[in-house]
């Protein structure tokens, strides 16, 4: 293994259209002003035509035109080196874009089928049990039966490039030539053209078969990116798909232009430790870090040759740490009371999880039961239970998983923390469902857990994996954190809105484990996928420490918005969850929290859903909301009532940022967040920065101290100053921050001990943020902080002080946080 380069801090980059390589090259040094190391970038491979976040690739072996292609992708690397900053990028190992003729492997395996040599870079059931499958691959692209498309003269046959091709609408899909049966092409086109019959005839022999949309939910018989029919999924196990698919990212972490890579979705892949260390082989001295969602208490497994994660759990065990557990019972009551929802989370996502995999997601069922069936028929204990009844078990155990997924592999013994997730799921689909015969859960355990063994097992417990992320992430984080709104700061990718509150006890120990264990793990405040910024977050979090006025305002805007409800809509959940929107992003313009609201209603698949529009209840909704925003009473009392939040919650997110800067792990900044961003879950958060407005800003700092930084709080200056300060002390303490740097809790005494996070890396920096400050009240009386021995220096208000115990009142006096250098 080579010596790794790890960053020590990173930005990452939103690339499109709008913002291409030589945009993002202009923003080098501002970066580099900053105290950043590294540019971290949005997938930049060649993708769809339009793409907005470059997740769509459609070939591996270019740099995206629209970007500016390779000149502008050289130029954008030059201006990172000239600047001393490296580069990060984002990697989709998992799947492809199929939407187009522009992936040329897709548009191959579509016109020669299983003959293609690309066939075996897509992940197809070439064998499914409907026989109208055989062979084929299902594309379910219509807007209606296809019958009645053909009738209708949609489908049109047409010349291509490389021969005869089908359109429909904006889709194009090849003609296999041996199809064709040795007739004129010009004839062919005649009377395909004038004859639907002899076009169904000639569409009947492709590899493919045409269908409506609606089919793909049951019939897919290709594995996609969780629901999206337009993302194959990719065999990167394959050691030739592996070569082709990474062999230009390859190139750029040996020649140096990029020094690591985020790897997006591993659980959806077979096998991801063999992936990593495929991957790690190859790049021995790349910085790695996985886009891994770990479920409350699960650890990263430890055998992956990986620098860590995301930093989703860090992201959450800091909102919960500011989170008052004295705000649960009466929050809980005036949600319940105020909703009528009385449903507990863990019932309600199990409950969403049986939802995707009944609709979204029943193709991929579909496939784990046909499975499950030629397994069962190879033990003739289990050979007579029914399709219907493996199927049910399989959804009741995927539903009853606590965790994303299990990492078994065949011929290895099974860890113990995934036997135990194991056994926890059967033992819940045995408690929620007595109906269904125990023997047959328990003999899904023992293949899962290697007891039976065979390739037939083997194949069902790879699938197995594969499935329950995707069930996970569609059933938790894009549908039941859209129904369940106690408190939805805490409804956060890899979150559990059930918690509510960490102690600092918990808080300090999971960072020491961190910097023992994943010391140059990723850490997160904001990123693309979040569900609300770190800012709007930040400011949630204060409803549990004030809760009784937060049910005084709920019920008041209750009454104040009856009278423009219509027919009892919308749903009283949905205004809960506007209420706590307009808290958290205020101000916010009409057209945003529409945008906002559109997405969360259709997420949460109970009124309305992408696939089912409800017109007339987003009718009703989008009329609500346009009458309450026009509704000066109600805007004059929200104004009111987040004006008395909004600086405790700035406190909140300038301490968060200060922590996320110094805790054991590589901090990254989402673009933008240097500064107040109350943004809310994609597009919003994709939305144009500013930079020539930070780049002066950021001129600016130099000339000011922290007293007037705070007299510019509304232009963000707090927040840019706390960025800006400890990123240049990162660099110019890297033995600190690093890997070897080690952390360490500090003493609080008095009262109001709970009050303050607090804690020194390598003896050589001590960090200092407030917490709980609502209830805090600015009243430091008799809270001190033991000091590690020697003279120390606030890096914000420049004031210097002596080791020992000092009062926490003064370190604090002249701004919300305290960062502390040894002198």
């Amino acid at each position: 293994m080579g010596t790794r380069t790890t960053p020590s801090s990173t930005y990452r980059l939103q690339l499109h259209k709008g913002f291409d390589f030589d945009a993002a090259a202009a923003v080098a040094p501002y970066l580099a002003a900053l105290g950043l190391s590294h540019a971290y970038c949005s997938p930049y491979l060649q993708a769809e035509q339009g793409s907005s976040h470059g997740y769509d690739v459609v070939d591996h072996a270019r740099v995206n035109e629209e970007l500016g292609g390779a000149d502008a992708h050289a130029r954008f690397s030059r201006a990172l080196r000239s600047n001393g900053l490296g580069q990060v990028l984002d990697v989709v190992p998992n799947h492809m874009s199929i939407a187009s003729a522009e992936n040329s492997w897709w548009w191959d395996v579509l016109k020669r089928g299983q003959q293609s040599e690309f066939a075996k870079f897509f992940d197809v059931d070439w064998n499914p049990p409907e026989l109208k499958l055989r062979g084929k691959i299902l594309m379910p692209i219509l807007g209606d039966h296809y019958g009645r498309v053909l009738e209708a003269g949609e489908l049109k046959l047409e010349r291509a490039p490389d021969g005869l091709a089908v359109r429909y609408f904006e889709h194009l899909l090849p003609i296999d030539p041996q199809s064709m049966q040795g007739e004129d092409t010009d004839r062919l086109l005649e009377r395909a053209g004038a004859d639907s019959e002899e076009l169904h005839r000639l569409l009947e022999r492709q590899h493919y078969r045409l269908a409506s949309w609606r089919t793909a939910g049951r019939e897919l018989d290709y594995r996609r990116f969780f629901d999206i029919n337009s993302l194959a999924g990719l065999r990167v196990e394959d050691e030739e798909v592996f070569l082709e698919t990474h062999a230009l990212v390859l190139r750029w972490l040996a020649a140096g232009v990029a020094d690591g890579l985020r790897v997006d979705h591993p659980d959806g892949l077979r096998d991801p430790r063999a992936y990593l260390e495929r991957l790690d082989e190859a790049a021995p001295d790349a910085w790695i870090v996985v886009e891994k969602i770990l479920a409350p208490g699960e650890s990263l497994p430890s055998d992956w040759p990986v620098a860590g994660t995301t930093g989703y759990e860090f992201l959450n065990r800091l909102t919960q740490a500011y989170v008052d557990p004295d705000g649960e019972a009466p929050l809980t009551r005036l949600y319940q009371e105020f909703t009528g929802v009385r449903q507990d989370f863990a019932e309600i996502a199990y409950e969403a999880k049986k939802g995707v995999l009944g609709e979204l997601l029943a193709s991929d069922r579909r496939r784990l039961t046909s499975g499950f069936v030629r397994v069962c028929e190879g033990h003739r204990n289990y050979r007579d239970y029914t399709r219907h009844e493996l199927g049910e078990v399989l959804e009741e155990f995927i539903a009853s998983l606590p965790v994303y997924r299990t990492y078994i592999r065949p011929g290895e013994p099974v860890s113990e923390a995934d036997r135990r997730q194991v056994l926890a799921a059967a033992a819940g689909a045995k408690r929620r469902r007595p109906d269904l015969d125990p023997n047959l859960v328990d003999f899904l355990v023992a293949v899962i857990l290697q007891e039976h063994t065979g390739e037939l097992e083997s194949e069902l417990v790879a699938r197995l994996q594969q499935t329950t992320g995707a069930v996970s992430a569609k059933g938790v984080e894009d549908t039941a954190f859209y129904r369940y709104h106690r408190l939805v700061a805490l409804n956060e990718v890899g979150g559990d809105p059930a918690a509510f509150g960490l102690g600092l006890d918990e808080f300090h120990r999971a960072a020491g484990r961190t910097a023992r264990e994943w010391p140059a793990t990723m850490l997160a405040g904001s990123t693309h996928d979040t569900k609300r910024s770190e800012d709007v977050r930040a400011r949630l979090v204060l409803l549990a420490e004030n809760p009784l006025r937060w049910r005084s305002a709920v019920e008041r805007w209750g009454a104040l918005n009856e009278k423009h409800r219509r027919g009892g809509l919308p749903d009283r959940n949905t205004e809960y969850l506007l209420y706590q929107t307009l808290v958290g992003a205020h101000p916010i313009q009409p057209e945003r929290l529409w945008t906002y609201l559109e997405k969360a209603v259709r997420e949460a698949k109970t009124h309305t859903s992408w696939t089912e529009v409800d017109q007339e209840y987003e009718r009703a909704l989008r009329d609500f909301v346009t009458a309450a925003l026009a509704d000066a009473a109600f805007l004059r009392d929200l104004s009111d009532f987040v004006g008395e939040l909004v600086e405790p919650g700035r406190v909140n997110s300038l301490a968060w940022k200060l922590i996320t800067l110094t805790a054991p792990g590589v901090p990254d900044l989402y673009q933008g967040t240097e500064l107040w961003d109350l943004s809310l879950v994609d597009p919003d958060n994709r939305r144009p920065v500013d930079f020539d407005h930070r780049r002066r800003l950021l001129g600016e700092l130099d000339h000011l101290d922290a007293a007037a930084a705070l007299r510019r709080g509304e232009e963000g200056l707090p927040k840019l100053l706390v960025v800006q300060r400890a990123l240049q002390l990162r660099r110019q303490r890297p033995e600190a921050f690093g890997p070897g740097g080690s952390y360490r809790r500090l003493q609080v005494a008095g009262e109001k001990a709970g009050h303050l996070v607090a804690f020194t890396r390598a003896e050589e920096v001590v960090t200092l943020a407030p917490r709980l400050v609502l209830k805090l009240g600015g009243d430091w009386r008799g809270a001190e902080v033991e000091l590690p021995a020697g003279s120390w220096r606030d890096e914000f208000s420049g004031a210097t002080v002596a080791g020992g115990r000092q009062p926490v009142g003064d370190l604090l006096d002249s701004f919300p946080v305290a960062l502390l250098v040894r002198s």
